[in-house]
């Protein structure tokens, strides 16, 4: 593997010290991560990958029919690799990588394997969050802030063994996220046990080119049109844009803002948002622009109704964003107006989990079609986000918690 930035004093970690083998058992047969016998495809099959209390279920991203189940923890969480064909699971023992079984080979063709929880994992004290940009895969754990930095590419091929990747040592353990850019600048938060404060950009050899403070409760990133990274704080955003950091202040005193729905092919993130913090339940609703390019930060007030957690907003087409709302419609926003353009009905109505974790609906976007959960009902849907119209719809013999895609296809 190409070493990332040696000279920033990282550790570069062989395969004996990066991974521990945890043995963890499938409850379908596993077919290994070969080819499969029949002829590829010209385009590679998605497959959604499901948590659910105890396990975690794969299924085919165009039927919904599932492929395979795997035991897993109480509450697993699962972040896309970026290569297209894994994800990683974040679990007790760390980021451990699930082969979803679709990819696309060297030569542009689409091969399909049986889905496998193996036992790879990257050790993890807390594993926290993934990111996947300009080539790299960046693993965070919180239980130390050291940063773990794979060529996304090099995973693709994952058989057995995971690719060497740089570890970066964090300063101060903190719930925090790294981002690396193109030219191999580092993006990292900066925190300790008492709280989080701001962010620290070094170049590839370890120095630093800006640092800011003036971000409390920093939290969750997106990357823009041109590489321009937007963290949120609890106060507004930090914009870094070319070795300059910029801070947008919320309207109000406290305006947290914790994620950060983005493309890399618009200028404008589209945050959540929350100014009262001792409001009850997970319900938000306004939300954020945040316009890189003009340097501005607005609230927008959603209508009646139009409310979302967390899990509640992904980007699709034409930039737009789609909120799933507790009202069960998704509703379609315009980032350069803030307004909604439209709505479809998708679920039934639902009511603010009781904590983050326990299952609601989430909505993620592969192209022009979105996947829904429905915990109420234990189903999941797919949707064309072009027209509104609901393309299948399937029942679940688990209740749906976290979703994921592995789209067959590299994002980066």
């Amino acid at each position: 593997m190409k070493v990332l930035h040696a000279a920033r004093g990282a550790l570069i970690a062989p395969l004996a010290a990066a991974l521990v083998l945890t043995g963890c058992a499938s409850n379908a047969a596993s077919g290994g991560t070969g080819a499969s016998d029949g002829p590829a495809s010209s385009a590679p099959s998605p497959r959604v990958a499901l948590s659910y209390e105890g396990g975690v279920m794969v299924l085919d991203g165009t039927t919904l029919e599932v492929e395979a189940e795997f035991d897993s923890e109480s509450f697993t969480r699962l972040n896309p690799a970026g290569d297209g064909r894994h994800l990683f699971l974040t679990t007790s023992q760390g980021f451990q990588l699930l082969d979803a079984g679709t990819w696309t080979d060297a030569a542009g063709e689409a091969q399909t394997a049986e889905p496998e929880l193996t036992d790879l994992v990257v050790e993890a004290g807390a594993a926290g969050h993934v990111v996947r940009h300009g080539g790299r895969t960046v693993l965070y754990d919180d239980a130390t802030s050291d940063t773990t930095i794979f060529e996304t590419a090099e995973l693709l091929d994952a058989d057995g063994a995971l690719p060497e990747a740089e570890v970066v040592p964090g300063v101060e353990a903190h719930h925090g996220v790294s981002v690396v850019l193109e030219d191999g600048t580092l993006l990292t938060t900066v925190g300790n046990a008492d709280g989080r404060s701001g962010i620290r950009v070094t170049d590839d050899h370890g120095h630093e080119l800006a640092t800011s403070d003036a971000c409390p409760g920093v939290h969750g990133e997106g990357t823009l049109a041109g590489e321009v990274v937007v963290f949120g704080c609890e106060d507004g955003v930090l914009v870094y844009d070319d070795g300059e950091i910029v801070k947008l202040d919320a309207p109000d005193d406290y305006g947290r803002v914790g994620n950060a729905y983005v493309s890399e092919t618009s200028p404008i993130m589209v945050g959540d948002y929350k100014n009262d913090p001792d409001a009850e339940g997970y319900l938000l609703h306004a939300v954020v622009l945040v316009d890189s390019a003009a340097r501005t930060l607005d609230v927008v007030e959603l209508p009646e109704g139009v409310e979302y957690t967390w899990r509640g907003i992904a980007r699709g087409p034409n930039d737009d964003a789609f909120i799933l709302s507790a009202d069960g419609s998704i509703h379609v926003l315009d980032p350069e107006t803030g307004a909604i353009t439209d709505s479809w009905e998708v679920i039934a109505p639902w009511e603010s989990p009781a904590e983050w974790q326990e299952p609601h609906p989430a909505i993620v976007v592969d192209g022009d079609v979105a996947y829904v959960t429905e915990p109420a009902a234990n189903a999941v849907h797919t949707v064309d986000l072009t027209s509104g119209e609901i393309l299948a719809s399937a029942e679940l013999e688990h209740t749906p918690n976290e979703i994921a895609i592995a789209t067959g296809v590299s994002s980066h």
